[in-house]
């Protein structure tokens, strides 16, 4: 699994979101996009982590920053994930997790004993295509604080 790290170039995407239309990199363009990667749907690490980021929106759109959720489950569950929490953003439907191994988020995991193939929480802050910021020790309930302790805000 390569790791993806700042300087590097974004990985060009191409993605359905919840509503099943398309979203690109190239929609980022001179944009501050946060695009972050999340295990599953309705699991508490990645609510905790999405609900941080919904309860916080408003303060990371105030800095000019875009966000952008990915996690390989369905359209339809996304949908129903964005309803129950109110998610103010976006989110990828990567079933297939070609963009989550493109960023380098798809690999060899351990739990419990076991060692299987999974999505690793991983967070990047991209900036004209650039990786500024890339986050793998991932603050499920606090992550608003440490995008913005990391970025200096």
């Amino acid at each position: 699994m390569k790791r993806l790290k700042a300087g590097d170039k974004a990985p060009y995407f191409e993605g359905t979101i919840e509503d099943g239309s398309t979203v690109t990199l190239d929609d980022y363009k001179g944009k501050k996009l946060i695009l972050f990667i999340y295990p599953k749907d309705n699991t508490p690490g990645c609510t905790a982590q999405n609900c941080n980021l919904a309860e916080n929106y408003d303060a990371l759109k105030k800095k000019g920053f875009e966000l952008l959720g990915m996690s390989a489950d369905s359209e339809k569950k996304h949908q129903n994930f964005i309803a129950k929490y109110n998610l103010p953003f976006h989110l990828i439907a990567d079933v297939d997790h070609k963009i989550i191994e493109d960023y380098g988020s798809w690999g060899l995991k351990k739990f419990m004993g076991k060692e299987y193939d999974g999505i690793h929480r991983t967070t990047f802050i991209i900036e004209d295509g650039v990786i500024t910021h890339a986050i793998e020790k991932v603050k499920t309930k606090d992550h608003t604080n440490q995008i913005l302790e990391l970025i200096g805000e």
